[in-house]
């Protein structure tokens, strides 16, 4: 079976990154507190008190605009089945739309009642001023009515925009990069070949890829202020000239790199050769490794790798916080990898749409650090001649190199530690190996001192197998680092500490009659094998 980095770089057809699902809040800036609301009513509305009353007459208005605009434009209208998904019932619509020759339009207004937070308003005991109603407001979870206008977009595509029928009518905005990459590829006159949610292949593979790149928060916010110009509002145009207009805010952000094979066989091959080695990849110290973030045992979330099998094709879960990257086998012909942000306070960022690119970038350095991180761990042969510079002492510029001994178990936990640390940004301290040296030890950094924690650093870095960062006290694994530490590990744990007890001949007697025979073949083509080259006794 050929490495991982060999399937990679022989076998794709296609390799597109792109953002994929993004699910954007609307709000109000200026509407988001109680005392944003009394403002709204009494300083720019003129009423003399801010009562519920006139947000409810908000929504009432609200909604007749919303049936008065299905009608106007013989839009169907329905209540969601409690329990049913609703892009099922609605892709009928949009299927029928594109069959129409339509290239945009509002295809359904669909109806569902959930739980959102909204103002909420208590009357107290005391008013502050005798004889005339106050009102105290809080937010608060409520039920009320979601709007959603699904939308057939001459740029995006298939999307919705959601409204929330009660005070501060926050909306929710759904898109889809793909579909926005495919939107721009058919006005190009490019040729493509979908793959459900993604490419198979393109005519022109580069300017797909431009494409992709090109996606940005203008062209966002574009089709957002577009579509709030179009559809109903619960607020009136005085309102939005005063300012009281709708922001967007990135709730979910979806980054793919999708690698299509030239041979569905090599998809399967390489789930083979990932999953028996990344089974660790959740567990915090190499989630940070992916993600490029420091976890404490502060960090909150859950750190786990889990493979998931939907028939007989297994994809790979890695979380991080509310975070999550995803590597499955797209429709049995190409690699998905895919960063989900659910939580931009995750990686440190706020969630202004501003932050798209940054976070654009980040899911894509994400992607590529699991790549990197899985196809590092295939290819670690080493010529004789590197075995015998590492195992063996040596003398270079006049100073003594201490061999790293195979086998040596202080030796074979320095290097499993050391594989911890292949692809941190930053690189790794001493005190970071330390930690897991005395683990790996089952010693306790008090006996596993920083003293030894030193001199084997030191061996590391006069073997050429990690180097100093400039200017820091930190350090990183070179690229012969990476192979010595692999190929030492996996022989190790893989077939040293694997190998059957039978195999060893003292203890053959009293072994199955199976396990004795194999061992007597084996044993006379070796004695063969000798004979021929004679080198026999």
């Amino acid at each position: 079976m050929p490495p991982v980095d060999v399937l990679l770089r022989d076998h794709v057809t296609l390799q597109c990154e792109c953002i994929d699902r993004l699910y954007l809040n609307g709000y109000i800036p200026t509407l988001q507190m109680p005392w944003d609301l009394a403002s709204f009513l009494i300083a720019h509305r003129k009423q003399k008190i801010a009562s519920p009353a006139l947000l409810g007459h908000m929504s009432d208005r609200f909604v007749k605009a919303i049936n008065a605009f299905s009608q106007a434009h013989n839009i169907p209208m329905m209540q969601f089945p409690k329990g049913e998904r609703k892009e099922d019932i609605v892709r009928p619509y949009f299927q029928k739309a594109r069959a129409g020759g339509r290239q945009e339009a509002v295809v359904l207004i669909g109806v569902a009642q959930e739980r959102v937070t909204a103002f909420r308003a208590t009357k107290p005991a005391e008013s502050q001023r005798p004889g005339i109603p106050f009102f105290r407001f809080h937010r608060a979870s409520v039920f009320v009515n979601q709007y959603y206008f699904y939308i057939l977009d001459r740029d995006f595509g298939p999307t919705f925009i959601k409204f929330s029928s009660y005070a501060p009518f926050s909306v929710r905005v759904c898109l889809n990069g793909h579909e926005w990459v495919k939107c721009r590829m058919a006005s190009e006159g490019i040729g493509f070949e979908e793959l459900d949610n993604g490419f198979l292949a393109a005519d022109d593979a580069e300017r797909l890829q431009a494409v992709c790149d090109d996606l940005s928060q203008t062209h966002i916010e574009q089709f957002f202020e577009r579509w709030l110009d179009i559809l109903p509002s619960p607020f009136s145009t005085e309102d939005r000239q005063a300012g009281f207009r709708h922001r967007l805010s990135i709730l979910q952000m979806e980054i793919s790199l999708t690698q299509v094979f030239d041979r569905p066989l090599y998809g399967r091959q390489f789930f083979e050769e990932v999953i028996r080695d990344h089974l660790d990849l959740g567990r915090p110290d190499r989630v940070q490794l992916v993600f490029g973030r420091r976890v404490t045992r502060r960090t909150p979330g859950k750190f786990r790798t889990r493979v998931l099998t939907n028939g007989v094709e297994p994809s790979l879960h890695v979380d991080y916080k509310h975070s999550k990257i995803k590597q499955y086998f797209k429709l049995g012909r190409a690699l998905r990898t895919e960063t989900t942000i659910n939580d931009t306070y995750d990686f440190g960022v706020k969630r202004g749409i501003r932050n798209f690119e940054y976070l654009r970038t980040l899911g894509q350095h994400t992607n590529w650090r699991l790549l990197r991180a899985q196809s590092a761990a295939s290819p670690c042969q080493l010529s004789a001649n590197t075995f015998e510079e590492v195992v063996l002492p040596s003398i270079e510029n006049g100073q003594r190199v201490p061999g790293l001994r195979f086998g040596d178990p202080r030796v074979m936990a320095l290097l499993s530690a050391l594989c911890g640390f292949f692809h941190l940004l930053d690189g790794f301290r001493n005190a970071d190996l330390r930690a897991r040296m005395a683990a790996l030890l089952d010693q306790g950094t008090e006996r596993y001192s920083a003293g030894k924690m030193t001199y084997d650093l030191r061996r590391l870095l006069l073997n050429g197998l990690i180097q100093r960062i400039e200017g820091k006290h930190r350090y990183m694994a070179t690229p012969r680092g990476l192979r010595v530490a692999s190929l030492f590990v996996k022989t190790y744990t893989r077939i040293l500490k694997r190998a059957p007890v039978g195999l060893d001949p003292p203890a053959l007697e009293g072994a199955p009659a199976l396990l004795q025979h194999a061992w007597r073949k084996m044993d006379a083509a070796i004695v063969a094998c000798l004979k021929q080259a004679r080198l026999a006794a």
